[in-house]
């Protein structure tokens, strides 16, 4: 059949709303550049005006026009080996959105995709076509269907007053001021019109929402949320990190084996709990500041944008300052916990590091008759008045920006210790605060719980073990936890476990 009557046939078959949502999908905000066959040329036309044109003439030509030109660069594109190009990208984000929406074009060369996941030096667990979908997106797109056709409206009319951040843009004027939402799809086509324009105006990106949960807080909600939503538990799904569908993230565990008894139990553990929460992982056994080097040049490769956060598990022996390696060389703690967060690939992304290491000799002991002989180190800001909201700071939009960000930010380390002291040790069973860790992650998955609720519930836990030193003296200490947060959202564990999919991936 010819490939032209095929594209229509294909078209054709889609409902209005997933058409705009595979616009949507395929018009990524963050798409990485620079990069090879990338230009300076602004697409605010190419992503907005399709949109607008739709809302306006209730009408999606102009979307299935560029749809068919996806498809047909996608038809002539020649793979080239070693180097990622733009079309690599889109051409991805365009299958997982169709596999995603299930419409999946019967004509795409599947054969593609799979030499592009080469190109990116995908693992078979990386090929899953939910790794390639943007996360933050997914949050939107949530949104959007739990808002009525009448609360993307009002959010329109409230994005209209702000004189000072439409004035000049061509595409605004072609929607005009009253909008009809309600035919099919149209309601979809002017919430993604609403949040690209805001993504281009630097006004929102996928850690920094509060300009649109100001629009969607102007809607009346009545008449604006779909059944058993309301306006609060909206805006509630904007202040997570976006961590949709599989994989949770990227897990990297460093374990130093030599010289810590337990250590492979500690990597066990660790490993069983990152997968379980639908974690890619990579394990580095003994690692060197070599070893190091060598990982944070692999993160920095471009596959590993695609990934929503990253966690990293680091145990090893420990003081104040440092930490000890395999081969008996040190690294400053603090010089480690800053290399990493500034890797590009995970910008406005979750960093989460567990520092298992002792921190010094201290110990918090424990004095009286009663604890002789005991030991566990065994094998096993609403502001609701408005009085005081007058006296507070009127932050206008003219004095924010969210284009610079300090490397530090979005990250969570959390320490096995406090300043200063032992981080105690089972001998067949490794770290205790581990173990632990991992036993109360495990318990939240399914219940909505946030990393930092259960990182709190761990230092309760912790601190009610009874520790012994294995020594003549068989001094019985508690072991204190903490964790330093520069976290803007909060991460929750997902709701249940994301398996890979092999019927979803790519051939080989």
């Amino acid at each position: 059949m010819d490939e032209v009557i095929q594209v229509t046939q294909w078209l054709s078959s889609i409902t209005p709303r997933k058409k705009a949502k595979l616009f949507f999908f395929t018009t990524h905000a963050d798409a990485p550049s620079p990069m090879v066959g990338s230009n300076d040329v602004d697409t605010h036309e190419e992503t907005q005006l399709p949109l607008a044109t739709t809302v306006a003439l209730h009408n999606f030509k102009n979307i299935d026009e560029f749809l068919k030109k996806k498809v047909n660069t996608f038809s002539c594109y020649n793979v080239i080996e070693n180097e990622i190009t733009k079309t690599d990208y889109e051409y991805l984000r365009f299958y997982s959105a169709c596999k995603y929406l299930d419409i999946v074009p019967p004509f795409l060369d599947l054969e593609k995709i799979s030499a592009i996941q080469n190109k990116f030096e995908m693992t078979d667990e990386e090929r899953d076509y939910r790794l390639l979908l943007d996360s933050a997106d997914l949050v939107l797109e949530k949104v959007c269907d739990s808002l009525k056709p009448a609360g993307v409206s009002q959010m329109w009319t409230a994005l209209r007053k702000d004189r000072n951040l439409i004035r000049g843009v061509k595409t605004i004027d072609i929607i005009g001021f009253f909008v009809d939402p309600n035919p099919t799809g149209i309601k979809e086509c002017l919430f993604f019109f609403i949040v690209r324009f805001l993504q281009k105006a630097d006004k929102i990106n996928r850690v920094n929402t509060n300009r649109l949960e100001r629009l969607i807080a102007q809607c009346d909600e009545s008449s604006s949320c779909e059944e058993g939503k309301t306006i609060d538990f909206i805006i509630d799904s904007l202040r997570f990190y976006p961590t949709e569908l599989y994989p949770f993230g990227f897990c990297l565990i460093m374990c130093v084996i030599e010289g810590r008894d337990g250590a492979m139990q500690e990597i066990e553990k660790t490993m069983e709990i990152s997968r379980h929460l639908g974690m890619i992982t990579h394990t580095e056994k003994n690692p060197t500041k070599e070893t190091i080097e060598l990982v944070k040049k692999e993160l920095m490769k471009p596959k590993y944008q695609f990934y929503s956060s990253f966690t990293c598990w680091f145990m090893s022996h420990g003081d104040s300052n440092s930490m000890v390696l395999a081969d008996g060389e040190t690294i400053e703690r603090e010089w480690f916990l800053t290399s990493f967060p500034d890797i590009s690939t995970f910008q406005l992304k979750p960093k989460v590091f567990f520092m298992v290491s002792c921190r010094g000799a201290n110990k918090f002991s424990l004095k009286g008759d009663e604890f002789e002989g005991q030991s566990a180190t065994c094998d096993y800001y609403d502001i609701g008045s408005a009085l005081i909201r007058n006296r507070m700071l009127d932050i206008t939009d003219s004095v924010r920006d969210i284009s610079y960000v300090q490397p530090m930010m979005d990250t969570l380390v959390a320490y096995s210790t406090i300043l200063d002291h032992l981080s105690g040790r089972a001998n067949t069973h490794g770290s205790i605060y581990v173990d632990r860790a991992c036993v109360l992650m495990s318990e939240n998955i399914s219940r909505g719980r946030s990393l930092t609720e259960i990182l709190e519930h761990l230092s309760q836990d912790l601190h009610e073990i009874l520790q012994g030193t294995m020594d003549e003296d068989r001094i019985v200490y508690k072991q204190a936890c903490h964790y330093d947060s520069f976290f803007r959202k909060t991460l929750k564990l997902p709701y249940t476990r994301h398996p890979k999919e092999d019927v979803h991936s790519a051939p080989q």
